[in-house]
Formats: C-alpha cells, structure tokens, sequence
C-alpha cells in the first residue's frame, strides 16, 4: 500500500481530483490518501497558500497527486506550484504527448515526452531595472543542473524501452549557456550507447513537431524551451485537456495535470477528468504499479474512442462524474 499526499487544487480541481480518486479506487489501486488543502483552499481560511503541514505530508510520503492550483494575484508566492518546486527540488518536468482515438487532432500515432529543467535558465527569475529604459534579466545554466536533467531523459528512455532522445537548444547564438548545455548532453549520450542521441536548434524543432512529429521521441532541454514545447507537443495531440504532467527530484515527485484550475467553471461538474487521470496513471508507472496503470489507461482509452460520454470539451455531454463512472464501467 503506498501512501500518497492528495492536494486537491482549487477552482475544478476538487472535482476532477474526486473523479480520480474514484477510478483508482475501482481499479484496485493500492493507494492511501492524504488529503491537504492549498492554494486559494488554505488561503481563504485564514491560512498559508502552502501550509507547512502540506510540505511536511509530501516529504513524509515522496509522492502527490495535486489538482491546478490557482495565487492570489499580489499576495503570497508568485506561484504556489513554483513554490512546491523550488522547496522540494522537483528539477525534471516531465510532460508525454500522446494521441488517443476520439479526441480530435490533426495528427494520428503521436507519441512524445518532452523532459524540462524545472529550476533555472531564464526562470531562476534573476531580473532586474538598468536604468529607467532598460530590464535585464540572466540566463542560467549550470552543469549540475545540466547533467542531472540530460541523465534524468535518458534514464526514462531507458526504462522505457525508449529508442531516441533529442536535445533541444540554441547554442549557435547563445554559446556559452546553451553551449554548455548541449556539451553536457554529448558527453552524456556517450554513457548510453543503446540509446540513439540527436540535437536540434529550439526554432527548428518547433518546425520539425508540426511537420514530422513521428520522428521524435524524448526531448530534453531547459526550463523556458520546454514550458515552449511542452505547450506545442499537447496542441499536437488535442490542448491542455489530456496533458498528464510530473515534477520529479531525486526522492520526491509530484503528479499533476497542465491546465490550469478554470475557477469560472468550478461546482459545475463539467470540466475534463483526463488530464489528472493520466498524470494518476504516470505516478502509478512511478509507483511500480505497472499493471494497474495500464488499465487505468486502456479504459480511459475505450471511453475517449467510443466519445458517447465525454464532457463538452471532448464533443460530448457528460458531466465530469458521468464521464468518470463510464471509465469506472469500463473498468
């Protein structure tokens, strides 16, 4: 049995967390939870947007399922799902693109995992006023931040019987930083002859995803590329509505779908369980609970194909507990 922090999140989160929470349950998985609020649910009641107990749940167990989490604007952290990162570590974002019959794209037979630097490059948010007229802000890039994101993707391709990662960058302009990541990516491909090893300029690989997206597998590169491309690769496989995301460090990882928390729609039981049910099925994998992962996912697939109830986003008319109960038949 594995004990697993439940950060529900706000807006919709609530709701599609629910829904999560009862698919696991019908598939048997070996899953204890432990519910903490965060986020506007905390802060509205008077507390923290990231209690101290939330952190303390999430180090005790090494693992959460967290629901879009929404920061008041001008108080509090400037994002409490930066915040989670930045506290634990989570270096590796880890965002698969996968299409599924029934959801409607322009392509068929996608099948991408695009690995982020989570905690620098231009998002360490190092930036600051020359002048009246003019803002820098620096760019940084470590080689221990570096090897650790490069051997991270080639370690996932490994175990997953992956056969090619792809570092993306643009060290033809900017060759000192990017130079330094692509360096350390080539030194350690080295280390991993069984997997085939190719980089791309950041430009060129946005052309090549729309134009050839089959000939990629795992993308590895820096945090800005990557909040990019992550964005792209889901645009290529039907929006933000089944992109599974993870934030994972070297003891500690947390599952969480992409999109954000959509407070217009919330307590209306209609928004897409996908997202968070596929990020479930990701921290199953991490788990080691292969199996039920896999029919988690195989009954999501068959509700997604047959498309006769999924909620609005989807082209149907399902309430979000309908389209849960449908997996859970399935099941």
């Amino acid at each position: 049995m594995h004990t697993v922090t439940l950060i529900p999140g706000d807006g919709t989160g609530p709701e599609i967390a629910d829904a999560t929470v009862a698919v696991l349950k019908a598939a048997g998985a070996p899953i204890e939870w432990e519910k903490k609020e965060a986020g506007l649910q905390a802060y509205e009641k008077g507390g923290d947007l990231l209690p101290e107990d939330v952190l303390e749940s999430i180090k005790r167990n090494k693992i959460a399922l967290k629901g879009p989490l929404t920061t008041p604007v001008g108080t509090g952290f400037r994002s409490v799902n930066v915040a989670l990162r930045k506290e634990l570590d989570l270096y590796a974002n880890l965002r698969p693109a996968k299409t599924y019959k029934g959801i409607q794209s322009r392509y068929d037979h996608i099948d991408l995992v695009v690995v982020r630097e989570n905690t620098e490059d231009l998002y360490a948010g190092v930036e600051h006023m020359v002048g009246e007229d003019a803002a820098e802000s620096i760019k940084i890039i470590t080689r221990k931040g570096s090897e650790r994101i490069v051997r991270f993707a080639f370690e996932y391709a490994v175990r997953n019987n992956r056969k090619k990662v792809t570092a993306v960058h643009k060290a033809n302009i900017m060759k000192c930083t990017d130079g330094l990541f692509l360096n350390v990516a080539q030194e350690i491909s080295r280390e991993y002859p069984q997997v085939k090893f190719e980089d791309r300029i950041v430009d060129n690989m946005c052309m090549q995803l729309v134009i050839k997206p089959q000939l990629y597998d795992v993308m590895v590169m820096p945090n800005l590329y990557g909040d990019i491309i992550s964005d792209l690769c889901a645009g290529l496989v039907g929006g933000l509505g089944v992109a599974p995301g993870a934030n994972i460090g070297k003891d500690i990882a947390i599952f969480e779908p992409v999109h954000g928390s959509a407070p217009k729609y919330a307590g209306k039981n209609k928004v897409n369980p996908t997202a968070i049910l596929l990020s479930a099925v990701l921290m199953l994998r991490h788990l080691g609970e292969t199996n039920v992962a896999e029919k988690i996912e195989r009954a999501l697939a068959e509700v997604l194909a047959r498309g006769t109830c999924v909620t609005y986003d989807l082209g149907g008319k399902a309430t979000t507990s309908e389209m849960a109960q449908a997996i859970i038949d399935q099941l």
